[in-house]
Formats: structure tokens, sequence, C-alpha cells
């Protein structure tokens, strides 16, 4: 098994992507959420993979060794839903007590339009996972 990073960052155009999303309301959707997470964490949207959407970027390394690069925050347009990927940090379960309509797994958190979710939590959240990841995995 190859432990080389299969998800990183690409020169692909995060508009061109955007524009690809069907349905258009899906599109309508992740258009502002790009315009949510640039605002709350300062950084540009850039492509990571074929399909995620990251903001910023950080270094991990585990004590097993393994390490890698990944963007703090990101959302993908999938089939079914819209996943949200924020850090696992302390008080994460208190804002997905208020965030709305939602599914979660390890890391994402799954929507299926940004209406059923509180825009405002949303905020705190992308703020929050930023903070517990910079703090955690500080810039050397």
């Amino acid at each position: 098994m190859s432990d080389q990073q299969k998800t990183l960052p690409t020169n692909q155009s995060v508009d061109g992507f955007l524009s690809t999303i069907m349905p258009v309301s899906k599109r309508t959707d992740c258009e502002q959420l790009r315009q949510i997470f640039e605002e709350m964490t300062g950084y540009p949207a850039v492509m990571w993979g074929d399909t995620m959407i990251g903001f910023g970027h950080y270094h991990y390394r585990y004590s097993s060794g393994h390490e890698g690069d990944s963007f703090l925050v990101g959302f993908s347009p999938r089939k079914a839903n819209i996943s949200l990927y924020f850090a696992t940090g302390p008080e994460r379960e208190q804002f997905l007590a208020r965030l709305g309509k939602h599914k979660t797994g390890k890391s994402c958190i799954y929507i299926n339009k940004l209406a059923d979710v509180d825009l405002l939590v949303l905020r705190e959240l992308i703020v929050h996972s930023v903070a517990f990841l910079e703090t955690t995995y500080p810039r050397s």
C-alpha cells in the first residue's frame, strides 16, 4: 500500500469547476460557500484533487510517522449532497447542534442545500476550525 498522498492542490480553475456543477441551485450554493469560506479564512479558493475546494493549508505529522498536507477548511459538491470539511477540534459538537439540518462523518459535514443551515453558525465553525488547526499544527 502506497503512503503517497492522493489529494493535493492543483492548478485547476475553481471558477471553471464551479461552472460545471449541476443543478444550478447546487452551483449557486457552492458559489456562495466559496465567498463565505474566503471571507472567513482570508485564503483564496484552491482546487485540491478534481472535486475539492480548499482554503489555506497546513502540514500534519502523526506519532505514527505519517505526514502530509491538507487544506484548513473546504467543501466539495457531491452527487447526493455538499460535503463540508472541518477539523474535529473541541466545541465542534456545540456548533453542529446549532447548525441546522446536516449529517456528519469523521471530519465531514453533509448538507443538502445551504438554506438548510444557519449561515452565522457556519461562519463560526469555519473560524473555529481554522484556529484549531493553526494552533495544533503551527507553521514553522
